[in-house]
């Protein structure tokens, strides 16, 4: 054989053996990445998948990926991406701060709720609502897709302290305290007036929400707004769908100063993968401006008919279609989790999605592709203790916390 025949198989074999060594490395981290997601009670502390109820071709039981591609929850994705659990967001929009307003608000929540149950029951026999932990855990025995519920905006409580109890009573189990502009609760983060913090009112509703052992939902909330409820609550709280101010100045995330009072409070923060507060969006200013004047023309999509609101959502959605985003991936959403662990800690960090409320990044775009961020989370070398923590362990934890600390 001569020489260079020799050098040439020997190459061979050498770039062979690294592929193959490479190969079996890669299938040994997905192996086990799969495996832990698989053993892990992995809970989405924020989902909008009720906004999909109002759209008829709809189906919550079937996987609506191919037929209504921008939906991102139902329950046969929910089992294809190892969801055990999801929070279903009873989400009202702020509108006017009167007692027409209220009443308006309280209605269509009560519409949310009974559209959640409607689904729920319609789909008995592959999923359950739950109230707590042993009650989900029953329901995953069952092999059933668990849901709870959450109020995102309190703006349905208006300013009568008794809804807050009737909200818990129908099965929410936590209260995002406002939403993008602020209410008579407290001040918002995204409102141009924010610096003022709880109301006095707002002040009654974290000592019910104690008292009834109720999750208090910071996400949203103003930087005094947050102080206010860390300095004034007396269980754990939570930000149901926040990511790292740090990583990403937005005024929706968490400082670094915030994060640690949130772990010294005993409360976890959910990561968010919302493209826009995960990574600085790149500078669109003719879409920005489209965008704007459909919010406008369908007036911030408040007091909307169902046939309106479908209208508006296409219209909006188009706007997409022709100026796509760029989104933020998987890799920069670990980003913002390795951050936040260092700031607060492995007890103090989960995930929250915001799935169908906007959330939704390149690598993990629907509920069938939550395995993608296990994945990255053992590539960086986190432990399966640390991932189950992350994953539903932390935030099970505040809710039984704040369930043993009510005095109802």
């Amino acid at each position: 054989m001569k020489p260079e025949h020799r050098s040439l198989i020997l190459l061979f074999i050498s770039v062979l053996t690294i592929n193959t060594i490479y190969a079996q490395k890669s299938n040994t981290i997905e192996a086990k990445a799969a495996r832990i997601h698989q053993s892990a009670f992995t809970v989405d502390s924020h989902t909008d998948a009720p906004l999909n109820f109002l759209n008829k071709n709809y189906d919550i039981s079937k996987d609506n990926s191919k037929t209504l591609t921008r939906t991102c929850v139902d329950f046969p994705r929910m089992r294809q991406g190892g969801l055990d659990a999801a929070f279903f967001a009873v989400f009202i929009g702020q509108g006017p701060r009167t007692a027409e307003g209220n009443a308006k608000a309280k209605a269509k929540a009560e519409t949310i709720f009974d559209s959640i149950y409607a689904s729920v029951n319609r789909n008995s026999t592959i999923s359950g609502i739950a109230t707590s932990e042993a009650e989900a855990m029953k329901l995953v025995k069952q092999k059933k897709s668990v849901v709870f519920i959450g109020v995102e905006n309190g703006y349905p409580v208006g300013n009568d302290l008794t809804n807050v109890k009737h909200f818990y009573l129908r099965g929410a189990r936590y209260i995002t305290l406002c939403h993008t502009k602020n209410n008579d609760i407290c001040t918002s983060s995204t409102d141009t007036a924010n610096k003022t913090g709880l109301s006095n009112f707002g002040i009654q509703v974290v000592q019910e929400m104690n008292r009834l052992g109720m999750m208090i939902d910071v996400s949203h909330v103003s930087d005094q707004s947050f102080y206010d409820v860390l300095k004034l609550s007396k269980t754990p709280v939570i930000a149901s769908h926040s990511c790292s101010r740090s990583l990403c100045d937005n005024p929706r995330n968490l400082t670094d100063e915030m994060l640690t009072a949130l772990a010294a409070n005993g409360g976890v923060v959910q990561m968010c993968i919302l493209s826009d507060y995960v990574k600085k969006p790149l500078p669109n200013p003719v879409r920005d401006s489209i965008r704007q004047s459909v919010r406008k023309k369908y007036n911030n999509f408040q007091d909307l008919s169902d046939e309106q609101w479908e209208i508006a959502i296409t219209e909006y959605h188009a706007i997409d279609d022709k100026f796509p985003q760029h989104l933020a991936t998987v890799s920069d959403v670990v980003d913002h989790i390795d951050h936040m662990v260092k700031i607060a800690g492995i007890d103090h960090v989960g995930i929250g999605t915001d799935f169908d409320g906007g959330g939704g990044v390149d690598g993990c775009k629907d509920v069938s592709q939550m395995g993608n961020i296990t994945l990255e989370l053992v590539k960086r070398g986190y432990s399966e203790k640390e991932i189950k923590k992350i994953w539903g362990g932390n935030l099970m934890r505040v809710m039984k916390e704040v369930e043993k600390g009510s005095g109802s």
